[in-house]
Protein backbone atom coordinates (compact mmCIF):
# COMPACT_ATOMS: atom_id res chain seq x y z
CA UNK A 1 0.00 0.00 0.00
CA UNK A 2 2.86 2.18 -0.39
CA UNK A 3 2.04 6.00 -1.58
CA UNK A 4 5.79 6.37 -1.63
CA UNK A 5 6.79 9.81 -3.39
CA UNK A 6 3.07 10.24 -4.57
CA UNK A 7 2.02 13.99 -4.82
CA UNK A 8 -1.26 14.27 -2.82
CA UNK A 9 -3.00 17.86 -2.38
CA UNK A 10 -4.70 18.10 0.95
CA UNK A 11 -7.67 20.60 1.34
CA UNK A 12 -8.33 21.69 4.37
CA UNK A 13 -5.06 19.97 5.92
CA UNK A 14 -5.33 22.08 9.53
CA UNK A 15 -8.51 21.10 10.89
CA UNK A 16 -9.08 17.38 12.94
CA UNK A 17 -9.31 15.15 10.09
CA UNK A 18 -7.41 16.97 7.51
CA UNK A 19 -4.35 17.25 9.76
CA UNK A 20 -4.86 12.83 10.54
CA UNK A 21 -4.70 12.74 6.91
CA UNK A 22 -1.20 14.96 6.48
CA UNK A 23 0.36 13.03 9.10
CA UNK A 24 -0.93 9.75 8.15
CA UNK A 25 -0.02 10.33 3.92
CA UNK A 26 4.32 11.96 5.32
CA UNK A 27 4.08 8.28 7.14
CA UNK A 28 3.99 6.65 4.28
CA UNK A 29 6.63 8.93 2.30
CA UNK A 30 4.25 10.59 0.25
CA UNK A 31 5.06 14.45 -0.20
CA UNK A 32 1.98 16.35 0.66
CA UNK A 33 0.71 20.08 -0.37
CA UNK A 34 -1.44 21.16 2.03
CA UNK A 35 -3.90 24.14 2.00
CA UNK A 36 -5.91 25.87 4.53
CA UNK A 37 -7.36 29.23 4.92
CA UNK A 38 -5.15 30.03 7.90
CA UNK A 39 -1.66 28.72 7.17
CA UNK A 40 -0.98 28.60 11.43
CA UNK A 41 -2.83 25.67 11.77
CA UNK A 42 0.29 24.09 9.77
CA UNK A 43 3.17 25.22 12.01
CA UNK A 44 3.94 21.98 13.31
CA UNK A 45 4.80 20.57 9.38
CA UNK A 46 6.11 23.52 8.51
CA UNK A 47 9.96 21.99 8.78
CA UNK A 48 9.37 18.75 6.75
CA UNK A 49 11.07 18.75 3.31
CA UNK A 50 8.19 16.60 1.89
CA UNK A 51 5.54 19.01 2.84
CA UNK A 52 4.40 22.23 1.28
CA UNK A 53 1.90 24.39 3.37
CA UNK A 54 -0.49 26.95 1.25
CA UNK A 55 -2.55 29.62 2.47
CA UNK A 56 -5.62 29.98 0.42
CA UNK A 57 -9.17 30.42 -0.38
CA UNK A 58 -10.50 27.71 -1.89
CA UNK A 59 -13.20 29.63 -3.27
CA UNK A 60 -11.05 31.50 -4.86
CA UNK A 61 -10.55 29.69 -8.59
CA UNK A 62 -7.24 31.61 -9.14
CA UNK A 63 -6.07 30.32 -5.51
CA UNK A 64 -7.13 26.81 -5.96
CA UNK A 65 -5.01 26.90 -9.72
CA UNK A 66 -2.11 28.28 -7.32
CA UNK A 67 -2.29 25.28 -5.36
CA UNK A 68 -1.73 22.87 -7.67
CA UNK A 69 0.68 24.42 -10.04
CA UNK A 70 2.82 25.22 -6.70
CA UNK A 71 2.69 21.75 -5.65
CA UNK A 72 3.38 20.03 -9.05
CA UNK A 73 5.92 22.69 -9.42
CA UNK A 74 7.21 21.17 -6.29
CA UNK A 75 7.10 18.12 -6.71
CA UNK A 76 6.87 17.50 -9.97
CA UNK A 77 3.09 15.64 -10.19
CA UNK A 78 0.19 15.58 -8.78
CA UNK A 79 -0.93 11.92 -8.05
CA UNK A 80 -3.71 12.68 -5.29
CA UNK A 81 -6.50 14.45 -3.77
CA UNK A 82 -8.16 15.00 -0.33
CA UNK A 83 -10.91 17.31 0.05
CA UNK A 84 -11.22 17.41 4.07
CA UNK A 85 -12.53 20.90 3.84
CA UNK A 86 -15.69 21.86 5.11
CA UNK A 87 -18.06 23.19 7.72
CA UNK A 88 -21.29 21.97 9.75
CA UNK A 89 -24.48 23.41 10.67
CA UNK A 90 -26.20 24.41 13.82
CA UNK A 91 -29.25 22.11 13.98
CA UNK A 92 -31.74 24.69 13.08
CA UNK A 93 -35.63 24.26 12.15
CA UNK A 94 -36.04 24.96 8.34
CA UNK A 95 -38.05 27.96 8.69
CA UNK A 96 -35.00 29.71 10.44
CA UNK A 97 -32.65 28.83 8.53
CA UNK A 98 -31.37 31.78 6.50
CA UNK A 99 -30.56 32.06 2.72
CA UNK A 100 -27.30 33.01 3.10
CA UNK A 101 -26.45 30.13 5.75
CA UNK A 102 -27.52 27.71 3.17
CA UNK A 103 -25.36 29.40 0.02
CA UNK A 104 -22.35 29.45 2.75
CA UNK A 105 -23.02 25.50 3.57
CA UNK A 106 -23.50 25.02 -0.07
CA UNK A 107 -19.81 26.64 -1.26
CA UNK A 108 -17.75 25.32 1.90
CA UNK A 109 -18.89 22.05 1.07
CA UNK A 110 -20.38 21.61 -2.45
CA UNK A 111 -18.90 24.45 -4.54
CA UNK A 112 -14.97 23.70 -2.99
CA UNK A 113 -14.86 20.01 -3.52
CA UNK A 114 -16.01 21.11 -7.36
CA UNK A 115 -13.01 23.63 -7.31
CA UNK A 116 -10.59 21.92 -6.48
CA UNK A 117 -11.33 18.60 -8.28
CA UNK A 118 -11.87 20.19 -11.34
CA UNK A 119 -8.11 21.76 -10.94
CA UNK A 120 -6.97 18.09 -10.04
CA UNK A 121 -8.23 16.69 -13.13
CA UNK A 122 -6.47 18.68 -15.60
CA UNK A 123 -3.33 17.34 -14.01
CA UNK A 124 -4.56 13.64 -13.44
CA UNK A 125 -5.48 13.55 -16.99
CA UNK A 126 -2.48 14.44 -18.69
CA UNK A 127 -0.93 11.95 -16.40
CA UNK A 128 -3.42 9.48 -16.86
CA UNK A 129 -3.50 8.05 -13.27
CA UNK A 130 -4.45 9.82 -9.82
CA UNK A 131 -7.09 9.27 -6.67
CA UNK A 132 -8.96 11.87 -5.62
CA UNK A 133 -11.02 11.23 -2.04
CA UNK A 134 -13.86 13.72 -1.34
CA UNK A 135 -15.52 13.63 2.40
CA UNK A 136 -19.23 13.73 2.88
CA UNK A 137 -21.18 13.05 6.08
CA UNK A 138 -23.00 9.37 7.17
CA UNK A 139 -25.69 12.12 7.79
CA UNK A 140 -26.26 11.73 3.70
CA UNK A 141 -27.18 8.50 4.50
CA UNK A 142 -29.09 8.73 8.14
CA UNK A 143 -30.08 12.77 7.75
CA UNK A 144 -30.97 14.39 11.38
CA UNK A 145 -33.97 16.85 11.71
CA UNK A 146 -32.42 20.18 11.61
CA UNK A 147 -29.30 19.98 9.31
CA UNK A 148 -31.06 20.21 6.17
CA UNK A 149 -28.90 22.28 4.74
CA UNK A 150 -25.66 20.72 5.78
CA UNK A 151 -27.32 17.27 4.17
CA UNK A 152 -27.81 19.02 0.56
CA UNK A 153 -25.00 20.27 0.40
CA UNK A 154 -22.92 16.21 1.50
CA UNK A 155 -25.22 15.00 -0.38
CA UNK A 156 -24.48 16.85 -3.50
CA UNK A 157 -20.40 15.74 -2.59
CA UNK A 158 -21.98 12.62 -3.00
CA UNK A 159 -23.60 12.47 -6.29
CA UNK A 160 -21.11 14.90 -7.57
CA UNK A 161 -18.23 12.18 -6.99
CA UNK A 162 -19.97 9.47 -8.76
CA UNK A 163 -20.68 11.33 -11.71
CA UNK A 164 -16.63 12.59 -11.65
CA UNK A 165 -15.85 9.11 -11.33
CA UNK A 166 -17.83 7.73 -14.47
CA UNK A 167 -16.25 10.40 -16.30
CA UNK A 168 -12.71 10.38 -15.37
CA UNK A 169 -12.46 6.32 -15.78
CA UNK A 170 -11.15 6.24 -18.86
CA UNK A 171 -7.93 8.36 -17.67
CA UNK A 172 -7.29 6.00 -15.01
CA UNK A 173 -8.54 8.30 -11.81
CA UNK A 174 -10.17 7.04 -9.01
CA UNK A 175 -12.84 9.01 -7.19
CA UNK A 176 -14.64 8.00 -3.92
CA UNK A 177 -16.29 9.61 -0.94
CA UNK A 178 -16.08 8.86 2.15
CA UNK A 179 -19.16 9.27 4.81
CA UNK A 180 -17.53 9.86 8.64
CA UNK A 181 -19.91 9.38 11.57
CA UNK A 182 -20.03 11.47 14.48
CA UNK A 183 -16.35 12.36 14.69
CA UNK A 184 -14.59 13.29 17.81
CA UNK A 185 -13.41 16.72 16.31
CA UNK A 186 -13.89 20.54 16.55
CA UNK A 187 -16.61 20.26 13.92
CA UNK A 188 -19.02 18.02 16.06
CA UNK A 189 -20.22 20.82 18.64
CA UNK A 190 -21.06 23.06 15.30
CA UNK A 191 -24.35 20.28 14.52
CA UNK A 192 -25.95 20.82 18.18
CA UNK A 193 -28.33 23.58 18.91
CA UNK A 194 -26.89 26.87 19.59
CA UNK A 195 -26.61 27.47 23.78
CA UNK A 196 -26.15 23.27 23.79
CA UNK A 197 -23.94 21.32 26.69
CA UNK A 198 -21.70 19.59 23.54
CA UNK A 199 -19.60 17.61 25.90
CA UNK A 200 -22.37 16.08 27.38
CA UNK A 201 -24.20 15.63 24.17
CA UNK A 202 -20.86 13.52 22.90
CA UNK A 203 -21.52 10.90 25.80
CA UNK A 204 -25.23 10.55 25.00
CA UNK A 205 -26.24 12.06 21.60
CA UNK A 206 -23.56 11.05 19.20
CA UNK A 207 -21.53 8.53 21.11
CA UNK A 208 -24.81 6.32 21.70
CA UNK A 209 -25.89 6.89 17.85
CA UNK A 210 -23.06 4.38 16.71
CA UNK A 211 -23.36 1.13 17.22
CA UNK A 212 -19.49 0.09 17.97
CA UNK A 213 -19.77 2.53 21.12
CA UNK A 214 -17.64 5.58 20.40
CA UNK A 215 -17.00 8.54 18.24
CA UNK A 216 -14.98 8.04 14.76
CA UNK A 217 -11.44 9.30 15.45
CA UNK A 218 -9.43 11.48 12.77
CA UNK A 219 -7.10 8.75 12.33
CA UNK A 220 -9.74 6.23 11.62
CA UNK A 221 -10.58 8.51 8.88
CA UNK A 222 -6.71 8.91 7.74
CA UNK A 223 -6.20 5.28 7.58
CA UNK A 224 -9.33 4.65 5.01
CA UNK A 225 -8.09 8.19 2.84
CA UNK A 226 -4.69 6.08 3.10
CA UNK A 227 -6.26 2.65 1.19
CA UNK A 228 -8.80 4.96 -0.90
CA UNK A 229 -5.29 6.60 -2.51
CA UNK A 230 -3.16 3.51 -2.69
CA UNK A 231 -2.83 1.02 -5.75
CA UNK A 232 -4.27 -1.61 -3.81
CA UNK A 233 -7.76 0.37 -4.37
CA UNK A 234 -7.07 0.62 -7.79
CA UNK A 235 -10.31 -0.99 -9.20
CA UNK A 236 -12.58 0.90 -6.48
CA UNK A 237 -14.22 4.45 -7.98
CA UNK A 238 -17.34 5.65 -7.84
CA UNK A 239 -18.21 3.99 -4.13
CA UNK A 240 -18.99 5.05 -0.90
CA UNK A 241 -17.69 4.33 2.30
CA UNK A 242 -18.93 4.76 5.31
CA UNK A 243 -15.91 4.79 8.20
CA UNK A 244 -18.88 5.74 10.92
CA UNK A 245 -19.09 2.60 13.41
CA UNK A 246 -22.03 1.45 11.95
CA UNK A 247 -24.22 4.42 11.77
CA UNK A 248 -25.37 4.18 8.40
CA UNK A 249 -27.38 1.13 9.01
Amino acid sequence: MTLKDKTIVVAGAGGGMGKAVVKTLLEEKANVVGCDLNIATLEEFKDVDAFLGIEGDLLNEQHVAHVFSKGNETFASIDGLVNAAGSAQHSTPIEQVDLQEWYKLMDLNATMTFLTCREAARYMKEQERGAIVNIGSVATTRPRPGLQAYVASKGAVESFSKALALELADSQINVNVLHPGPSDTNMLCQFAQEGADVEKMKETVFKDSVPMGRLVKPQDIANSVRFLLSADAGMVTGSVFHVDGGRNI
